[in-house]
């Protein structure tokens, strides 16, 4: 593979801009993890983010890489990656997390930065720069994801309901409060050991089309894999507090037992796609879990209304980004 030639000044410029996008997708996807635990009145919002970004870290001796290798190897050809593919897929994917932060809805960051990749490799060499099965696999996972997510949060409230049927709800109560500590800890560790990795594959990109590393090696040098569990875990300790509302209490009124079996089956979801190296959404994957628990009681109890309105950024995220992320590769030609 022929290198491309860049200054290890804009080397590094990008990897700071890898960094930034870690941490939004921290900041951004903070509600995901401490949504339940802070709605059910188990946590405090700042305890909880700090439990969130203490396992978010903690999952770099846990899951393993193949999410890195997937995206770093498995969604664009390694052939068209050069540092204004790389620039126009962070800025496309940071515009569009701000664009929904600032108005609470949670989306995808991983759909976004796949989008942005999307984008920025066909403004430069057209859709034959895509790899189909790595696309393929993800797009599959985007209904994949919130559905399994689905099925596990209700199969466990339905478990959790017969097991406990004679329980009073006070001791019900008690004891989820309890286990909701564990529950929260494992999503939180799922989030970090998925979305991380979606970073480090980026600047793996970056460093193999760049020459500094070799494209035979197995994994991202060690700095990068520290570097950006510590970017995801300090955003996740910042939160992005507007979302905490809508994951929470918008789409369906949860309690500690319904918010333990909502972050079980989200947790299951995500360490399972991590294992086989599928970049999934967080954002998906509990979302799904959460209307799971409010159906599995009455179907009335999930705010469909909200619940659809997510969906519909869901689908928006990817050709957004890629949108953006053609834009920003087509200025990034003409200013870097």
């Amino acid at each position: 593979m022929e290198h491309i030639q860049i200054s290890i000044y804009v080397l590094g410029m990008l990897i700071a801009l890898a960094l930034v996008f870690d941490f939004m997708n921290g900041f951004h996807d903070a509600a995901n993890a401490i949504a339940t635990v802070v709605s059910t009145g188990v946590l405090k919002p700042q305890t909880a983010v700090a439990m969130a970004a203490v396992f978010n870290f903690m999952a770099i001796g846990v899951v393993g890489l193949h999410v890195a290798t997937t995206l770093s190897k498995g969604t664009i050809d390694p052939k068209v990656v050069d540092h204004y593919v790389i620039f126009g897929a962070l800025v496309g994917a940071i515009i569009w997390n701000l664009i929904t932060w600032y108005y609470g809805i949670p989306s995808s960051s991983s759909h976004a930065l796949i989008g942005g990749l999307v984008g920025a490799a066909v403004a430069k060499s057209g859709t034959g720069a895509l790899i189909g099965a790595g696309l393929l696999k993800t797009v599959i996972f985007i209904v994949v994801a919130p559905l399994l997510g689905f099925a596990l949060g209700s199969i466990i409230m339905l478990i959790v309901a017969w097991v406990f049927v004679k329980s009073t709800p006070r001791k019900v109560d008690t004891w989820f409060r309890r286990l909701q500590l564990a529950s929260a800890a494992a999503y939180s560790l799922g989030h970090g050991g998925n979305d991380a990795q979606k970073t480090m594959g980026i600047i793996w990109m970056l460093l193999i089309a760049s020459g500094y590393t070799d494209a035979a090696d197995k994994a991202p040098p060690s700095w990068v894999i520290i570097s950006c569990y510590a970017a995801i875990s300090f955003g996740t300790l910042f939160g992005g507090w507007r979302i905490v509302k809508t994951m929470g209490q918008k789409i369906t009124k949860l309690k500690p037992v319904g918010g333990f079996c909502a972050e079980t089956g989200g947790a299951i979801t995500l360490i399972l796609s991590s294992y086989f190296g599928i970049p999934v959404s967080t954002t998906h994957t509990i979302t799904g879990a959460i209307v799971g628990v409010g159906s599995s009681q009455k179907m009335s109890a999930v705010r469909w209304g909200v619940a659809g309105n997510i969906v519909w950024a869901w689908v928006f995220t990817i050709p957004a980004s890629a949108f953006m992320a053609a834009v920003a590769w087509w200025i990034g030609t003409h200013i870097m």
